[in-house]
């Protein structure tokens, strides 16, 4: 079955967050400090993650061109209309925003090679070993983040799914088209800008800044356009 690993990825999520939800009645000083302590966590996360890039002028690019893009779309003020939408649907106002959990959690779970590494091979060779240890890597992340981001952390199964389930269901023929040198490329690259945003979150979660990250998301597909040029233009940055 080509969208088993897609599939328990997913799960994962969501029994991860019921998980996080049973320990989400703890003190709110504790609640601060775990807080914190995840913020921690995930600014190292995204430093690590950004600093990969073998071509930063690329991620530059992306991610300007992707926070205008983000901007002019209103994509931050979107997803808070929509959390808030939810949060009167499930009566959780007394929770953090649905849609910073969401991004957060989505952020972590999408951007990175496993994804796309794993989803690519269990597309070509029905192999779903990285995409079930990705799922226990993020079943316990997002146990983790729920105990202090909220229940939003669980409607990140949505995108994570739909990302892994289109590229393992095309796995085929984006293997057959894209050059691997491409794929390489993109992935570095994607990694990288995704880690910068990450590392952004974890600001925002410290209280540090209050940057609009859900406006960085287009940076993502930019990545893809811009190595794309470069790889079929020859050119070299």
């Amino acid at each position: 079955m080509v969208l088993l690993g897609t599939l328990v990825n997913g799960v994962c999520i969501i029994i991860g967050t019921l998980l996080g939800k049973i320990l989400h009645r703890i003190p709110e000083d504790m609640k601060g400090t775990v807080m914190k302590a995840i913020g921690l966590a995930v600014i190292v996360l995204g430093l690590q993650m950004g600093l990969k890039s073998e071509n930063f002028l690329i991620v530059i690019i992306s991610l300007a061109l992707g926070a205008a893009w983000g901007e002019w779309m209103n994509l931050e003020d979107r997803l808070n209309a929509l959390g808030n939408w939810l949060e009167t649907k499930i009566g959780s106002k007394n929770e953090t925003s649905i849609s910073q959990g969401f991004v957060t959690a989505t952020l972590i779970f999408v951007i990175g090679a496993m994804a796309v590494i794993g989803a690519l091979d269990s597309g070509i060779r029905g192999d779903h070993d990285v995409l079930l240890t990705k799922s226990i890597i993020d079943g316990f992340t997002s146990l983790i983040l729920t105990t202090t981001l909220g229940i939003g952390v669980m409607f990140s199964a949505i995108p994570v799914v739909l990302y892994q389930g289109i590229i393992a269901l095309f796995a085929t023929q984006i293997h057959q088209w894209v050059p691997q040198e491409l794929m390489d490329a993109y992935i570095v690259e994607m990694t990288s800008t995704g880690g910068i945003m990450i590392f952004a979150i974890g600001l925002n979660l410290l209280g540090v800044t209050k940057i609009r990250v859900a406006n960085l998301l287009p940076g993502i597909i930019v990545v893809a356009m811009v190595v794309g040029i470069i790889h079929a233009y020859h050119l070299y940055m």
